[in-house]
């Protein structure tokens, strides 16, 4: 098996549990998931949705710049919501980050997510 390479920045938060930020084998990084904290405070950005994705874009960067790539380097976007009425405002949302070609996709509702957040994301990268 490749080596396993752990990616960590103070750019995105601080893990708050058994987890990496990402994990990088070969050339594949797997993205843990990002919620709208912000980084210096470890608190939610806002209780607005809107927000809240924008914060979660703004740690996948972070994260993926420590992985030595960028976003356009996702091919596998896993998107969590508590309420899927709100799947427009990510795609709206999602069109100021990326741009054709765009990675496979999942939206997924669920129930509730870490600290009361609306939106978490996750993902693979290839760098």
């Amino acid at each position: 098996m490749a080596e396993k390479i752990i990616i960590a920045t103070d750019k995105a938060p601080q893990a708050i549990g058994t987890y990496s930020q990402a994990v990088k084998v070969g050339s594949t990084v797997y993205l843990s998931g990002q919620i709208p904290l912000n980084p210096e405070t470890m608190e939610m950005v806002s209780d607005e949705f809107d927000a809240q994705v924008v914060q979660v874009f703004e740690n996948l960067t972070a994260v993926c710049a420590a992985a030595g790539g960028s976003l356009s380097d996702i091919v596998k976007l896993n998107i969590f919501m508590t309420d899927l009425s709100n799947f427009a405002t990510v795609n709206e949302i999602m069109g100021r980050y990326f741009e054709q070609p765009y990675p496979a996709r999942a939206a997924i509702g669920v129930s509730q997510l870490p600290k009361g957040s609306l939106v978490e994301m996750d993902g693979v990268m290839e760098v």
